[in-house]
């Protein structure tokens, strides 16, 4: 086997590796939202781990990245509070509402705003395919709500829709800082001003210290697995948010922003395997064939973008998908 392909092979397998994780981390959010803690309460968490983490990166390895103009601090506040803050909490609200597998379907049609926004608002050149992605990601998604008949509930469709919308706002954001920065330094900036906005506004004052070491089943198939809370919170920060995130970055070192864009949507079929399997969430027949295709949709749309740019880091609970095909990989002294 070559270099090249042995690369090649680290590089998907890095990209798998942070989907899985991202999926398993929509369940144990569920869990732990079911346990008291509230949606606000967990993005302070997630959007603190990620300021703590990130910092800690930028200190040791960029310690460029904390001397930014107030221009650049202006772009990065826009960045977190509208952009982070916001699809964390949003995301959250979704999956406490919906199952976890639909939550993130309606979110990831960011996908599709995103490539509609460079067509007509940056005039970028747009694969024509993107109209079969649209067709798709909205058809499928008509199926899964079973417009004709919706059971779903109003609260999570409303949120999911607008983590989209802040998903989308991240990346478009986001991808015009890259030129010039690093995707953890950009994380880091981003995550300062989501954690002070979510420091203010959470309520974490009022979770109870006795119920962080408290045990937590971790309900469904695993009601019988305990665990502290404090250990489930950590989990979420760091193997659901930060580590995926790194992984992600890694896989682009070794396969194109395309092709690990298209293997971080697998995040949906993970999140629909784990929450079927751990906590019980079926789908019937007529959901999964419109699952099918708005993830088939929304790997097209993945595709659709032409103009090459730079990657931009993802929000720490979602995955940090590439916004363009073939974006050039940042160097680590970037």
């Amino acid at each position: 086997m070559t270099m090249a392909a042995q690369s090649a092979r680290k590089g998907v397998a890095y990209a798998l590796l942070a989907a899985a994780l991202f999926g398993v981390n929509g369940s144990i959010s569920k869990v732990v939202m079911a346990s008291g803690v509230t949606a606000q309460q967990l993005t302070w968490v997630r959007t603190t781990a990620t300021f703590v983490i990130a910092g800690l990166y930028v200190v040791l390895f960029q310690r460029a990245g904390l001397r930014v103009t107030w221009r650049q601090l202006a772009a990065y506040a826009v960045l977190g509070l509208a952009g982070l803050a916001m699809v964390q909490w949003l995301y959250s609200v979704a999956i406490r509402e919906l199952h976890v597998g639909v939550a993130l379907l309606f979110e990831y049609t960011a996908v599709i705003i995103v490539a509609l926004v460079a067509t007509f608002v940056f005039k970028e050149r747009v694969h024509r395919r993107i109209w079969i992605s649209i067709a798709l990601v909205l058809g499928g998604l008509a199926v899964v709500a079973e417009v004709w008949d919706s059971s779903l509930s109003p609260l999570g469709v409303t949120a999911g829709l607008g983590a989209a919308l802040a998903f989308a706002w991240y990346f478009l954001g986001g991808e015009r800082l890259m030129a010039h920065t690093h995707p953890v330094t950009a994380s880091f900036w981003a995550a300062a001003f989501a954690c002070s906005l979510w420091t203010a506004l959470s309520g974490w004052w009022r979770i109870d210290p006795g119920a962080v070491g408290a045990s937590l089943s971790l309900s469904g198939s695993l009601s019988g697995i305990h665990v502290p809370l404090w250990g489930a919170l950590l989990w979420i920060a760091v193997l659901g948010g930060f580590v995926p995130f790194m992984l992600i970055f890694t896989a682009m070192r070794h396969v194109s922003a395309t092709m690990a864009g298209l293997i971080a949507t697998s995040e949906v079929i993970f999140a629909f395997a784990v929450a079927w399997a751990w906590l019980g969430e079926v789908l019937s027949t007529v959901h999964i064939v419109g699952a099918g295709l708005a993830c088939v949709g929304i790997a097209i749309g993945q595709t659709a973008r032409v103009e090459p740019t730079e990657t931009v880091a993802g929000p720490g609970g979602s995955p940090g998908v590439p916004t363009v095909p073939d974006a050039a990989t940042p160097d680590e002294n970037d």
